[in-house]
């Protein structure tokens, strides 16, 4: 009978916990209101993402693991069916690394392995959330008579890290860095 007793403790500290992981890594990383305006006849959006690593993630960092930021945009009618497709569903893959021996960061799109050097982690943190120029759709895929709005979410992507670090990632709040969904009107 306390068998059973301990186990529903142990199940209900469990449960608890798993709960509070989401909000004990909530809006780590904060997207700045982009601009969106009309380029050469198609919506352009550039803005900047805000990025409070945790301790954790900037350990690893500096001990050579690259952590990969995944930036997920969204063109949907603002009122949507959940299940309805998006006009546009884009992924944008980046990755922060330090190179020991150059004593260097560096910050470049994936797929590829090179890209801008920073002497320090804070340049190269705040050129990680650079968003210039990005196209998204041409006005003429927009029904006139319809809403639409642009979502967005930044996230550290835990599936790129190196296997043996991934059950911790998994586990520990630390690791679960986003921004949360956040959602603009899409006018020029």
């Amino acid at each position: 009978m306390a068998r059973a007793s301990h186990l529903r403790v142990i199940l209900v500290l469990a449960l608890s916990f798993a709960l509070t992981l989401p909000a004990l890594a909530k809006d780590r990383f904060r997207i700045q209101q982009p601009q969106i305006h009309l380029e050469n006849g198609t919506y352009v959006m550039s803005g900047t993402v805000a990025f409070a690593f945790s301790k954790d993630a900037l350990e690893a960092l500096d001990n050579g693991v690259p952590l990969t930021i995944v930036t997920h945009i969204q063109i949907r009618r603002t009122d949507a069916w959940m299940w309805e497709d998006s006009l546009l569903d884009l992924q944008l893959r980046r990755a922060i690394r330090y190179r020991p021996l150059s004593k260097r960061y560096e910050v470049y799109q994936l797929p590829g392995t090179s890209g801008r050097e920073f002497v320090t982690r804070e340049a190269a943190i705040r050129a990680l959330g650079e968003l210039s120029d990005q196209r998204l759709v041409e006005p003429k895929s927009l029904d006139p008579e319809r809403a639409y709005e642009v979502q967005m979410k930044v996230f550290l992507d835990i599936e790129e890290l190196p296997l043996p670090l991934r059950p911790m990632a998994y586990l520990a709040p630390s690791w679960k860095l986003s921004s949360g969904w956040k959602k603009w009107p899409l006018t020029p």
